[in-house]
C-alpha cells in the first residue's frame, strides 16, 4: 500500500508547474505563446535561444500542462493550454513585486526612468476610448498585431515608430502597450512619443492580459 498521501501527490503535481517557470527564458516562451501561436523555429528567434533549446524549455512547458502543441508537416506550433497561464504569470509577478526588494530595484531604475507617470488601468482605457479621447498603439511586430489586439488600436511596431511621429494628432493622448507589464516595446514607444512632445502614457499590462480578462480583440491588420 503507498504511503502516500492524495494531498502529498497533489502537492508534487504543483510542484511539477512550479518547476517549469523557475527558469527566466520559459517565462520569455510563455510571454511570446500568449501573444498567439508560433512554431519552435519562430520562438527560437524571437527568444534568442537555439532551436535545441528552444524545444527543450517547451518540452518542459509542455510536460507540466502550461502549453499543448500540434505538428504541421515538419514543423511543430506551441500555443497556451488556457488562459489561466497567462493568470498564473501575473499572479507570480505580482507576488515577487510585492516581496522582492531586486525586483523593486529593477522597475525603479531601467523602467522608471522611462515612464514617471502613472500608467493608464484597462478600465480607464475603455472609459476614455469610449468617448474618442484616445490614439490606442500597438507597438508589437506586426505578425504579432495579426493575431490579435486591441479594438481600434493602431499597429506602429517600434522600429517603425519614429518615421510615423509626425502622422499623431497632437491633440490626442496615444495610450502604448505591447506584450505585457514588463514589455520594454511600450516603454520606449512612450519615451519617443514625450520627447515629440505628444502626450503618452502606456497600458498598465498589455494584450495577453486584456484578452485573459474577457475583453474584447480584434484581428487582421491595421497600420497607422
Amino acid at each position: 500500500m503507498s504511503t502516500t498521501s492524495p494531498k502529498h501527490a497533489l502537492f508534487e503535481q504543483l510542484a511539477l508547474v512550479a518547476r517549469s517557470l523557475g527558469n527566466p527564458h520559459r517565462l520569455d516562451l510563455l510571454e511570446h505563446l500568449a501573444q498567439g501561436e508560433r512554431s519552435v523555429e519562430a520562438l527560437a528567434e524571437r527568444t534568442g535561444l537555439s532551436m535545441a533549446n528552444a524545444s527543450q524549455h517547451l518540452q518542459q512547458l509542455r510536460r507540466a500542462g502550461l502549453v499543448a502543441n500540434r505538428r504541421e508537416t515538419r514543423f511543430i506550433h506551441y500555443r497556451l493550454s488556457d488562459e489561466g497561464v497567462v493568470g498564473l504569470v501575473s499572479a507570480l509577478r505580482d507576488v515577487a513585486e510585492r516581496n522582492l526588494a531586486e525586483i523593486d530595484r529593477i522597475l525603479r531604475g531601467y523602467f522608471a526612468e522611462r515612464d514617471n507617470l502613472e500608467p493608464i488601468t484597462r478600465g480607464e482605457l475603455i472609459e476614455r476610448a469610449r468617448d474618442g479621447l484616445l490614439t490606442v498603439l500597438d507597438v508589437r511586430p506586426a505578425d504579432e498585431f495579426a493575431l490579435g489586439h486591441l479594438p481600434g488600436a493602431v499597429n506602429v511596431p517600434l522600429a517603425e515608430l519614429a518615421a510615423h511621429l509626425a502622422e499623431f494628432d497632437p491633440s490626442r493622448e496615444v495610450v502604448a502597450y505591447c506584450r505585457g507589464a514588463y514589455c520594454v516595446l511600450s516603454f520606449e514607444a512612450v519615451a519617443a512619443l514625450r520627447a515629440r512632445g505628444l502626450r503618452a502614457r502606456r497600458l498598465e499590462e498589455g494584450y495577453p492580459e486584456w484578452r485573459a480578462a474577457g475583453l474584447p480583440v480584434a484581428m487582421g491588420h491595421e497600420a497607422m
